[in-house]
């Protein structure tokens, strides 16, 4: 009996680890092949049999068949560094440090997984796109131009590499510009330029100093003849009027002489009174 009861058992463990084994499989068929599957934010699901697109699905939960195969495709921003380098119209190297924020679009997903990639990262063609970009714009402008038009500069950028990034489905979100150098021989002739410039102004600032001092001095001068001519004048106005009314006095006199003897007689009587009052008493 012992030795039935062990037989018994032993086969009883053996069941379990059959079924243990089996429910196993089973569990792992279910994952492997169960026919839910996520869809995470910011990402499409792109379905495909035997490689080749059957759909797209949003964010979300969603079915498949034993058969489909869901790849997750990002839509989400992305960024690229791109170190691109150029020369402008007056042949003057410039280099530029850029990173291109980009998304794909919703609507282009099948066509980039198709042809371009399988998870919506697009560096590579983005530093493509961005020098062969920043080459065209570059060229349109001196290298002085680069520096004053810089918002200029930048808009051109954007939208020439936007309208490259449409090719691969791809819309730019931004664009940022750092580290925008020229060549160590044109920076060294734009100090020395600088310089010079600096130079002159403080020569002609001395100048203007120099010619205002004279003109201040001329200034005071003019003031001062001018105020010597004024007190001439009059002094001169004043002996003018002193002669005058002596004139006047003298003419007036003559004239009453002329026109009136008696006056002439007065007169003859004032200078006998004057010899009266001087007489000592003496006889001649």
């Amino acid at each position: 009996s012992k030795q039935a009861g062990g037989a018994e058992n032993s086969f009883s463990n053996g069941a379990f680890i059959t079924k243990a084994l089996i429910g196993f499989f089973v569990f792992s068929l279910l994952i492997l092949y169960w026919p839910v599957r996520t869809v995470p934010t910011g990402s499409r699901g792109v379905i495909t049999v035997g490689g080749a697109i059957r759909g797209i699905e949003s964010e979300g939960f969603t079915f498949l068949t034993p058969w489909q195969h869901l790849s997750i495709f990002s839509i989400r921003a992305e960024a690229a560094s791109i170190d691109a380098e150029a020369a402008t119209s007056d042949q003057q190297p410039v280099a530029v440090a850029l990173t291109v924020r980009y998304s794909i679009s919703p609507n282009k997903v099948a066509e980039v997984f198709e042809q371009y990639s399988h998870d919506g990262n697009l560096d590579s063609y983005v530093q493509t796109a961005s020098q062969e970009a920043f080459k065209s714009v570059t060229a349109k402008y001196t290298a002085p131009e680069l520096t004053l038009k810089r918002s200029l500069v930048s808009k051109d950028i954007v939208q020439a590499i936007g309208s490259k990034l449409e090719v691969y489905g791809a819309r730019v979100i931004s664009v940022d510009m750092r580290n925008f150098s020229f060549s160590p021989s044109y920076m060294a002739a734009i100090n020395e330029k600088t310089t010079q410039e600096q130079l002159r102004q403080a020569a002609e600032n001395k100048v203007l100093t120099v010619e205002a001092e004279q003109k201040q001095k001329v200034a005071i001068a003019e003031a001062a003849a001018s105020a010597a001519r004024v007190t001439a004048a009059g002094e001169g106005d004043s002996l003018l009027i002193v002669a005058k009314a002596q004139a006047e006095s003298l003419r007036i006199q003559n004239a009453a002489l002329a026109n009136n003897p008696q006056v002439l007689e007065l007169r003859k009587i004032e200078v006998e009174m004057a010899k009266a009052k001087a007489w000592n008493g003496a006889l001649p």
